[in-house]
């Protein structure tokens, strides 16, 4: 089986319009990445960011459940991933709703990747607490793994209550779409194992991590720590099966990228135990964009067997 290579979508490069931003570019660029071999293409979560983070190298996005659905209808095998949901900005039976539809019409290609996200300002103008957003957040996944059940259930939440309710349809997905919990730090790992169905940080250095408010996993001796620390906490609670890893953004691909390294990187964290990485393009126009996702299907993709 080919190890899963996802790719992140330009859709939020809204600086060219005309190349990124249009149903145009999204069948051409969707198709190209399904036809390259990628195994999802994802979409971030920035509903309403703050102008300082915009102004200092942050980026906007657009609704993921929205361009999910519009990816859906033009591809017909490429999963659709969130990556990610910044899960405590909406109440979790709305999340779940959308989840739920999605996955029942694209026939089951939903992949939720989710975190407690990092922008201060965001939170602030969706009228969520910053400092609660880990309680938050995993009490969200408990209410929305028992909205998925299509059982009648009661549920006590943060300022909301379910006391007697039901959504239909269900996932097609049993008993629902992979649950990838991002974030580098110990309360995201443990969060994995009890909650998740895959851990799914970014290895990166302190310089990017201090900006989302996460720990740099960016050394050797880091990223096994980490792993270690996954598996101790496995053992703690007494889950047989730990949870699958698989990666955020590994590799840029850029004009002239040397696709050896990018199967040397992408097989070294294989070799570590890895179950899926991503990748992403970085490009001003929406031809070079689609042009390299083919290239790299084929001189990266096609030899990660």
């Amino acid at each position: 089986m080919t190890f899963p290579v996802s790719i992140s979508l330009p859709f939020d490069h809204i600086q060219h319009p005309d190349e990124f931003i249009s149903m145009e570019a999204v069948t051409q660029i969707c198709q190209a990445a399904e036809a390259a071999g990628f195994s999802a293409g994802c979409v971030t979560d920035h509903p309403v960011p703050g102008t300082r983070w915009l102004d200092n190298g942050g980026h906007y996005a657009q609704d993921p459940f929205v361009m999910l659905s519009l990816i859906a209808a033009v591809t017909k095998t490429l999963k659709l991933q969130t990556n990610i949901l910044v899960l405590p900005y909406r109440n979790p039976f709305i999340t779940a709703r959308a989840v739920s539809s999605l996955d029942v019409f694209s026939n089951g290609r939903v992949i939720l990747g989710m975190g407690a996200g990092y922008l201060k300002a965001e939170y602030k103008a969706l009228g969520v607490d910053f400092d609660a957003r880990n309680d938050i957040m995993d009490e969200y996944i408990k209410a929305m793994k028992l909205a998925w059940t299509g059982e009648d259930f009661e549920f006590e939440g943060t300022g909301y209550s379910a006391p007697g309710n039901r959504m239909r349809p269900v996932p097609v997905q049993s008993p629902h779409p992979p649950l990838l919990v991002g974030g580098n730090s110990r309360r995201a790992i443990r969060r994995a194992v009890e909650l998740g169905d895959a851990w799914h940080p970014f290895f990166a250095p302190a310089a990017v991590t201090a900006t989302a408010r996460t720990v740099s996993l960016a050394e050797e001796e880091d990223i096994d720590a980490a792993l270690a620390y996954l598996h101790a906490h496995c053992e703690k609670i007494g889950r047989e099966t730990p949870p699958e890893i698989i990666l955020s953004s590994v590799f840029t691909i850029k004009p002239g990228y040397d696709p050896q390294e990018a199967i040397d990187i992408i097989s070294g964290y294989r070799d570590k135990g890895t179950h899926g990485a991503g990748a992403s393009v970085f490009v001003d126009s929406r031809a070079q964009w689609c042009d390299l996702a083919a290239d790299f299907g084929e001189q990266v993709l096609a030899k990660l067997d």
